[in-house]
């Protein structure tokens, strides 16, 4: 009879950093998380060939902000990963996207609104690729245009995490350039 080991559960490890964003020590994400520290984390708009962003909708298994709608790809930056390579990562790890370039459109400085995550903002432009959520770790999701963007911002804004109206209400969302 062959018997099967269970692997243990693998931890995220992040970079914990000061104020400024400058490395302290590595620790796992959850640590991180329960102590208020300050980590980065990264997020990846996807638009659609007509200029729609592509909306996830959070798993209910997430202990931020779970089933509600998020932007195209989020996630942290793991220790000693430099943030292009975490938004890489992350867009093909929840929608099964390779993006040809990312560019960069904005950062959120870490607070408590951010989870206490330092926030880069890539574009990954426009694709005719259908994204393929992980079910794992996205519930779905949707394109919308800025006017469906804007009423839901208004009208149902519990609806959506704390990031999407934020970018949303720095107008960085719908670039002009895609």
């Amino acid at each position: 009879m062959v018997k099967k080991t269970q692997t243990a559960p693998q931890v995220e490890l992040v970079d914990v950093v000061d104020h400024n964003d400058r490395p302290l020590m590595v620790m796992p994400l959850t640590e991180a998380h329960r102590q208020g520290l300050f980590h980065r984390s990264v997020m990846v708009l996807v638009f659609d060939p007509d200029g729609r962003l592509y909306l996830q909708k959070r798993g209910h298994n997430k202990s931020l902000y779970p089933g509600r709608f998020d932007l195209s790809a989020t996630g942290h930056v793991r220790a000693g990963e430099a943030r292009t390579e975490a938004a890489v990562r992350e867009l093909a790890e929840e929608l099964g996207l390779a993006a040809p370039s990312l560019t960069l459109l904005d950062a959120a400085p870490a607070s408590r609104e951010t989870a206490y995550e330092f926030v880069t903002l890539y574009s990954a432009g426009r694709t005719s690729e259908q994204p393929r959520p992980n079910p794992d770790e996205v519930a779905g999701g949707m394109f919308v245009d800025a006017a469906e963007l804007a009423a839901l911002v208004r009208d149902y804004r519990d609806w959506l995490t704390p990031a999407v109206v934020h970018f949303y209400e720095k107008q960085t969302l719908f670039p002009h350039a895609l």
